[in-house]
């Protein structure tokens, strides 16, 4: 399914991210960037030791912000570090807005052409994907039309239900 904005493309696929051949995927990752489980775990075992080493030469991130770091052995070109809210820690809706945009932004400034994001916060961080889906298109749509290098956004969602959300959303966006 997808989306034409200002002559750009949101895609949603299922799938796995770490399979994604474009210039960035997202990492849904932690304020200390390590990865651990989840996509933040399949990027780790798949993308091998260079991601971390970077991530550790990094330091860490706050929550909203993102950083670039390469794909070691994934077919994607970089991957953007995403940090976003973990349920009770409060403003959540607002931290995931600033995840998303920060990644958006950062892709931009590298002259990046492709990014695909996740779901961000709805894995073991516990934001529910329905809110998530309404804002993170909500933002890329927004982005999009301003100027960007970006031209195709994906959104590679890992369970069918997550598709299915985040196609309704985009289904009843204008």
């Amino acid at each position: 399914m997808q989306k034409e904005v200002n002559g750009k493309l949101i895609q949603l696929v299922k799938g796995d991210i770490t399979e994604q051949v474009v210039d960035a995927i997202v990492n849904a990752a932690n304020s200390a960037l390590i990865l651990g489980a989840g996509v933040a775990g399949a990027i780790d075992k798949k993308g091998g030791p260079k991601i971390q080493a970077e991530c550790d030469r990094i330091g860490g991130c706050p929550v909203g912000g993102a950083v670039i770091t390469t794909a070691g052995e994934l077919p994607a070109r970089h991957v953007i570090h995403a940090v976003g809210p973990r349920i009770g820690e409060g403003d959540e809706d607002t931290k995931l807005k600033n995840a998303t945009m920060s990644s958006l932004r950062v892709a931009n400034e590298n002259n990046l052409k492709s990014i695909a994001f996740p779901a961000i916060s709805t894995g073991i961080f516990g934001y529910p994907v329905e809110k998530c889906a309404g804002i993170m298109l909500v933002q890329t749509v927004e982005y999009l039309q301003g100027r960007t290098t970006l031209e195709r956004v994906i959104f590679c969602l890992f369970d069918q239900s997550t598709f299915e959300l985040f196609a309704k959303t985009l289904n009843a966006m204008e």
